[in-house]
């Protein structure tokens, strides 16, 4: 039989499918290994940035002119509580220890923790609050370096959510969706826009937790993963401890030469493979190998503070040079944006104060103020801040009534509260000394002009050029996006 005839007759479906892709994957492999291919001859407009615009986007994108070119998202996992910390709410003192009014709960669900609690007693703020700078933004006094710079923060006080415990509540902010499995924003942003640097991954996540270990918060991987995008859009973590990225380092005894050499023969082989297939995952593999290779020399300039001067090491606080710590994560952040890295995702988790408010919310509070406002000035002095979005907040917020019994001082607590809560964000084309929406007199319910997940979405994805709605990918027959179905761009809160 003819040999051709013969390969032809065997031929898989799979293997039919694959090969004629090859058109699709050579040229996803060019625009891998081909510098010119990103798009990259001029450079970028920011002086500040050391990298050219290697974009690598969509080629629609961005649908209009950005305000943000980057985002540094300070999530704190656990739920930091909003009226303990930025919604003033005097009627809480007032009814301090007494029965909070149904009509005010109005059959409301709460996590199984308070579900069945049939006694909620209001407890008062346990912190003492004051207005700040020329906006009068309501700050509490754990954090004094963010009252600070109230002028320069947009607080949004009329978040609400869906989702009323942890996993599913982050994943809800990261991916748009309270089940795992969707791209994260990260990656949708990378995917959509491209990158502005080739010796550093364009997403980027770090994660610290309080020193107490108070709280048993766990850092999934799918609150950076790409979901059912393409790999090479996930985020790459750096590790708090030892070798920020693992295998950086040659093994002993293979030279930077020779790794270079196998790599290159690793490209052409996978290259072979990706001709068969089309198979875009090799494609991620082979870009993989290179920006590896490359981390090698940005990754340890990256991570060195010897250059920083101490007045900008102080301002970070005491933690800064401890490996892991959330202010060691706020200096690299500030140093990931000036390198080009346009999704910078720290998370930090201890907010979880069931049975501990009294002493940890204080702590938590110490732990990550002064590097979060510290982060915004650096940013704002090395005018990067104009162009970079800064957000800070959790996943919900904390009820106003105890959980637990009154009497139990040492034991209160708050529930997990997804129906008002706070979060504040900075630079990047926000109204800076905005204080936007309003909870009730309780802090319970959002009252005024509300302001949902997906809101929030479309107005992080429009200040950096996109509109919500057209940043789709199709999968399983569906064109997908972030938002979902929903979301409305707060253009009250808008530079």
């Amino acid at each position: 039989m003819n040999p051709l005839l013969e390969h032809q007759a065997f031929l898989t479906r799979r293997q039919f499918f694959g090969r004629s892709a090859m058109g699709l994957g050579t040229a996803a492999l060019a625009s891998l290994l081909s510098r010119e291919a990103f798009g990259a001859a001029a450079p970028t407009q920011n002086s500040k940035l050391k990298t050219q615009n290697f974009s690598g986007g969509l080629p629609d994108l961005p649908h209009f002119a950005p305000k943000a070119k980057r985002v540094i998202y300070l999530f704190q996992n656990g739920a930091p509580s909003h009226v303990d910390l930025f919604d003033y709410k005097p009627k809480l003192r007032e009814w301090h220890g007494k029965q909070i009014p149904d009509e005010v709960v109005g059959g409301r669900r709460f996590s199984t923790m308070t579900g069945n609690q049939t006694a909620r007693p209001v407890l008062g703020e346990i912190t003492n609050f004051k207005q700040h700078g020329k906006s009068g933004a309501w700050v509490s006094d754990f954090l004094p370096r963010t009252a600070a710079i109230a002028d320069d923060l947009c607080f949004i006080k009329s978040m609400h959510t869906e989702a009323v415990n942890h996993a599913p509540g982050i994943t809800f902010f990261l991916t748009g969706s309270e089940m795992a499995g969707r791209p994260s924003m990260g990656a949708w942003l990378t995917y959509g826009l491209g990158t502005d640097t080739q010796e550093l991954p364009s997403f980027v996540v770090m994660t610290s937790r309080d020193k107490e270990a108070s709280c048993g918060q766990i850092f999934y991987d799918f609150y950076w993963g790409s979901g059912f995008l393409p790999s090479k859009f996930q985020g790459v973590k750096f590790r708090g401890s030892g070798d920020p990225v693992l295998y950086l380092s040659n093994p002993d005894g293979m030279s930077r030469e020779v790794r270079r050499g196998i790599l290159d023969d690793l490209a052409r082989l996978n290259e072979l493979k990706l001709r068969e297939f089309g198979d875009p995952e090799i494609a991620t593999r082979i870009a993989q190998y290179e920006m590896a290779y490359k981390m090698q020399t940005s990754v340890p300039e990256l991570t060195d503070f010897s250059k920083e001067p101490q007045s900008t090491l102080d301002a970070y606080g005491p933690d800064v040079k401890r490996q892991g710590s959330y202010a060691y994560n706020c200096l690299m952040a500030r140093r990931l944006a000036e390198r080009g890295v346009k999704f910078i995702q720290l998370m930090h988790a201890g907010w979880d104060q069931h049975r501990n408010l009294n002493t940890q919310l204080k702590i938590q509070c110490t732990d990550v103020d002064a590097p979060s406002a510290a982060l915004v000035q650096d940013l704002k002095q090395r005018g990067l801040l104009d162009d970079t979005l800064v957000i800070w907040g959790g996943e919900f917020g904390r009820t106003p009534f105890l959980q637990g019994k009154i009497e139990e001082t040492k034991q209160w607590g708050r529930d997990h509260h997804p129906y008002t809560f706070t979060l504040w964000m900075a630079g990047g084309g926000v109204k800076p000394g905005l204080s936007y929406g309003a909870s009730d007199e309780f802090g319970f319910n959002a009252i005024e002009n509300k302001v949902h997940v997906h809101d929030f979405q479309a107005t992080v994805l429009h200040l950096l050029g996109i509109d919500h709605e057209r940043l789709t990918y199709k999968f399983q027959g569906r064109h997908y996006r972030l938002t979902d179905v929903h979301g409305n761009v707060v253009k009250e809160v808008l530079a």
